[in-house]
Order: C-alpha cells, then structure tokens, then sequence
C-alpha cells in the first residue's frame, strides 16, 4: 500500500488530482463525462497555476540573489520552496499512508459529530505529512511520533475549518464549502488578534479601503496588473539590473497578477460540480444535516484584495527577512505561497486592504522566527530523504540550512513541532488536550445547531396545521 500511494502522490498534483476526483464523482453518483471533465478543470488548474507561481520564482530569484549579494546579506537558510517541504512529506513512512489514515479520522470524526468538514483537498495532505515527518526524524526515525504530530494537525486543522467556515462561505459566496489547509488557517489568530486591536483605534474605521475602492481612489494605478508591474520593475531597480531587464520583471509581475484570478476559475469549474453533487449525497446519508466540503484555498487565492495585499508585501517580506534580527531566511522560492495568506484572513477583516496587509506583516515577521528555528530539523529531514530517493528538490546547497515559507512558517505547524520534539511529555499532553477540548467544543456547536435546525422545522410543521389550506 506504501508503494501505491507513494507513486499516486509521484505523479503531482496536475495528474493525481484529475484521477482522484474522476474517481470521487464516480464514487458519489456523477456522469462519467462530467465527473472526468470536473477532474481535468482541477488538473488544468493545477498546471496553470504551476506556470504561473515558476514565472514569478524563476524569473525574480536571480534579482534577489543579486540583492543579496549587493547588500551583503548573509542569511543561512536557503529557501527550498513548497516542492522541498512535499517532497520531504511524502517520501517516508509517515507520508505514504497519510492519506488513507487522515480519511479514516475524518469519517471517525463525521459519525461522531465532531466535525462536520469532509476532507477532499486530498493533494494538501502533504501539510500534515510535512509536520509528521519532521517529527519522525527529529525523534529518531519514530513512527509513532511522526504519526502523531501528522493527527493533531489534521484534527485541529478540520475543527478550525469549521468555525471558519460560515464567514467563508458568506464571504465568497462559496455555499457548503470549508478549507481544511493548516497554513491557512494558522492566520486566524493573527487575524482576530489584529483586528481587535486595530478597532481600538479612534477612526481607524475610517481607512476602509478595499480593492475596488483602491481602484477608485488610484485609478489605472489601484489595478492589481497594474500595481504587479510597479512592483516588479522595482526590484528590478533595486538589484542594479538594465532597463530592459527591470521593463521584463515589471510585466512579468504584472502577468502574475492578471493570470491568478483567471486560473482560480479553472478551480471554481471543475470542483463546484463535484461540491454540489457531494453535498446532494451528503444530505441524503446524513438526513439532511450541515456538511462541509473541504476544498484546495486555490479556490480564491484570485481574490481582488489578496493580489493587491500579494503585491504590498512581497518587498515588504524583502526588507523585514534582512532588518529582522534573529532571521536567518531570506524568501526566494516561497514569494508564490504569499497568495495562502489571505483565503481565512478576508472573511474577517472583511477585505480591508490595510487591515489585511498588516495582519500579514506580523504574520509573516514571526514566521521568519518559526522558518529559522525549525531549519535544522528540516535540514535533517531533507538530506535523509535526498540520500534515499535523490530527488533533486530535497538537495539542500552545501554551507546552507533548508527552509520553506510554505508550512514552515506556520503557527500551527511550528507549534506542534515544537512541543512534540522538545517539550518531553508535558507537550505532547498538551496537545492531545488541546485537540480533545477543539472536538469537545465544535461537537457542543454542531449538536446546538442541529437542535436549532429541529426546532425550526417543528415549528414550521405546527405552523402549517395551525394554519390549513383553504377548500373550496
């Protein structure tokens, strides 16, 4: 079976996530021809977005390593990108079952009404496998550990998809869906911390901007396309390059910006059909009870707010990853994942773009934090994975550590990593009270609303008798 799912996993996103939801419309009642093509649009996407996120770190490392060698930054944790982190999550034990284990938790979870999110974002697996191989090798090459770390995360991260899951749903006019991804759901906190404090401020309501009323403010300027190419000439400017080099990086910037939005809807095609008929079977097998379909962040990541917020703090992540004290990581590969930031955060700071952006600051300064403490064991992790598999993602450059953006800064991934692997006992007792008490809570949230629910319907029922249609 480790083999099976380690060469499913292999094949990458853009093949595997066709197959896998072909095999899900089949699997819940949909027409083949309509199931494959669902599928594909996923697949599509996928490679889309693939093309996109390589035009913008292939073509804007050699402008920041220029920078870096301008500056004479010395920063000893090389960005290896989310390839690095997949790779070294699905390439172990921990990683190779994590799929049918995380399904099997998640249907436990289901019947015992402490969840109501169904997992189906199956390629974002790799998060959890990440954190549970991390932990596999800084505990010796223990399984048990390994699997462990993986569990908690994916039982806080589905609880979390929950509570987050109305504002969502409201906000983008995503009916039934959730998003089960610990990276973006590691923003929350952030988030409502930031927010709370940011209302605390006499008339700081009153810079309400959002993206469209940017546009109106700035004109042409305010246009996401148009900001990506500011942007982008920029950094060209500040790495010293020609004219012609800084005008390619403006547009290519300015490319990025325009495609994300028209890929994400590659994402909407193909997988709101397979929401829809899911929740159509769902309904029936539950009785018509709330269920959520959790789905890839991709979704939205085209949001109008999160390219303008995108933009704004790919140099600001620049200049914080050099001035931070303690930073040892300097961000090249990870800039793509910059999108992940704001599927959770919009909902509640309900898209203020200075709201927005400063919650992403804080965010990401304390993740440069998290990215530089977790280095080492990455670093352990990656060459152990290499020596086995000789996968050239996991080849860690020689005098450097390795590090990621993409879960490694994550408040959720970090601090199950470090209480599992540094805090002996106490925190892995801390955890395990922590995702019991998480369970306990959304159990108590879903069985109100399913006595809510009842009594509506019973009074409509009464209604209808007290009330009865008129015969002639």
């Amino acid at each position: 079976m480790e083999q099976v799912f380690s060469y499913i996993i292999s094949l990458g996103a853009s093949v595997m996530m066709p197959v896998i939801f072909t095999i899900i419309g089949l699997c819940i009642g949909m027409k083949f021809g309509k199931a494959l093509l669902s599928g594909l649009y996923v697949g599509v996407g996928f490679v889309g977005l693939g093309i996109v996120t390589a035009l913008l770190t292939k073509n804007f490392s050699d402008p920041l390593t220029l920078m870096s060698q301008i500056y004479h930054l010395k920063l000893k944790v090389f960005d290896m990108g989310w390839p690095a982190a997949a790779s070294v999550a699905y390439s172990t034990a921990v990683g190779a079952l994590i799929i049918p284990i995380c399904l099997g938790i998640n249907f436990l979870m289901l019947i015992t009404k402490t969840t109501r999110t169904v997992n189906i974002d199956l390629w974002n697996y790799w998060h959890f496998a990440f954190i549970g191989a991390v932990a596999y090798f800084c505990m010796g090459q223990s399984l048990a550990w390994g699997y462990f770390a993986a569990i908690i995360c994916y039982i806080i991260t589905l609880v979390m998809a929950d509570l987050t899951a109305d504002k969502f749903q409201k906000y983008y006019h995503l009916d039934g869906i959730s998003v089960p991804q610990p990276f973006c759901q590691s923003f929350l906190p952030f988030t409502l911390a930031i927010d709370w404090l940011l209302d605390k401020i006499p008339g700081f309501d009153k810079l309400d901007i959002d993206a469209e009323g940017l546009k109106k403010k700035f004109g042409v300027l305010g246009e996401p396309l148009v900001l990506g190419v500011i942007v982008g000439a920029l950094i060209g400017v500040v790495a010293h390059m020609d004219v012609k080099k800084i005008l390619f990086l403006g547009i290519t910037m300015g490319a990025v910006m325009e495609l994300i939005p028209r890929i994400t809807k590659l994402f909407i095609d193909g997988l709101m059909p397979i929401s829809d008929k899911t929740k159509e079977v769902v309904a029936k097998r539950f009785h018509g009870k709330k269920i959520h379909i959790g789905m890839s962040p991709a979704l939205v990541i085209g949001h109008p707010t999160a390219l303008v917020c995108t933009l704004l703090l790919i140099p600001t992540y620049l200049i914080i990853s050099v001035i931070l004290p303690g930073n040892q990581f300097l961000p090249l590969a990870s800039l793509a994942g910059l999108f992940y930031l704001f599927p959770i955060m919009l909902p509640y700071t309900k898209g203020n773009v200075l709201k927005s952006y400063l919650v992403g600051v804080v965010a990401l300064l304390v993740g440069l934090w998290f990215v530089t403490d977790m280095a080492p064991d990455f670093t352990m992790a990656a060459d152990s994975v290499f020596k086995a598999t000789q996968d050239p993602a996991t080849s860690v450059p020689k005098g450097f550590f390795a590090g990621s953006m993409d879960f490694a800064s994550s408040l959720i991934g970090w601090t199950i990593y470090k209480l599992t692997c540094y805090v002996k006992y106490v925190g892995p007792a801390v955890l395990v009270i922590l995702a019991i008490a998480m369970m306990l809570y959304n159990r108590h949230q879903i069985l109100k609303d399913e006595r809510t629910a009842a009594a509506t319907v019973e009074e409509g029922v009464e209604s209808g008798m007290d009330h009865p249609a008129h015969i002639e």
